[in-house]
């Protein structure tokens, strides 16, 4: 069977850390603490836009929000290594929550959240 990409982006990350010995930092908690402030780089390239300017960045621009979902990938990879989760395993069981909670037909086009929908 194949590598998948998302394995072998998983091991370089571990290589990353294995070989600068930053695993003894890396616990659930200084990951998640450091995954939340990624994202918060992430939010300020977005903060003060119009909708339409968030969609249409520079190419400049573009590269630091690559760059940055880049940072948060690499701690969501390396949280769920510490923890021993399969995080693709993961995505896919909250997809089929998510569409238990959001069906299709009460869904489509509604961005409410589901406990907002009307019970029929």
């Amino acid at each position: 069977m194949a590598e998948s990409d998302f394995d072998r982006i998983r091991k370089q990350v571990r290589q990353f850390v294995v070989e600068r010995d930053w695993d003894q930092f890396h616990s659930p908690k200084n990951l998640s603490m450091a995954l939340i402030v990624e994202a918060a780089e992430l939010v300020e390239h977005f903060q003060w836009l119009t909708e339409e300017q968030s969609c249409n960045l520079s190419p400049e621009k573009l590269t630091e929000v690559e760059q940055e979902l880049a940072d948060i990938q690499v701690y969501l990879i390396s949280l769920a290594e510490k923890l021993k989760l399969d995080i693709v395993a993961a995505v896919e069981k909250k997809l089929v929550l998510n569409a238990q909670k959001y069906p299709v037909e009460k869904a489509r086009g509604n961005s409410k959240k589901y406990t907002e929908h009307k019970k029929t």
